[in-house]
């Protein structure tokens, strides 16, 4: 027996600026803040999270999206190197920006860096 899908187009953006970087495993579940709902009705973190919220207590960005559909996931998450900050699904704001010391994120369109 066959199985078939319809045929699915998967967008992703390079939020790297730079092809070094350091991360660590953390893991994720349902509860995270940036859970959304992809085209197939799975919970899904994107690429580009904060994580684990986008404030003070940030500790990095997810380095790939994972599905939390069925409970609790690992993912990668930077915490230090060169981002494009505004490629990330979400911009961080300025107390997660701090909170990453260890992270640049460089403004690709004024060609200047914003060290976190």
């Amino acid at each position: 027996m066959a199985y078939v899908r319809p045929e699915e187009v998967v967008n992703e953006i390079n939020f790297l600026a730079a092809s070094k970087f350091v991360s660590f495993p953390r893991q994720v579940d349902g509860t995270s803040y940036a859970v959304m709902e992809d085209s197939r009705g799975h919970k899904v973190i994107p690429a580009g999270t904060v994580y684990p919220t986008n404030d003070d207590k940030a500790e990095g960005v997810t380095i790939d999206e994972v599905d939390v559909t069925y409970g609790a996931q690992p993912v990668g998450v930077i915490v230090e190197g060169y981002i494009y900050g505004k490629k990330l699904p979400k911009e961080p704001v300025a107390a997660a920006m701090t909170a990453l010391a260890k992270i640049t994120f460089v403004d690709e369109a004024a060609g200047a860096t914003v060290q976190g």
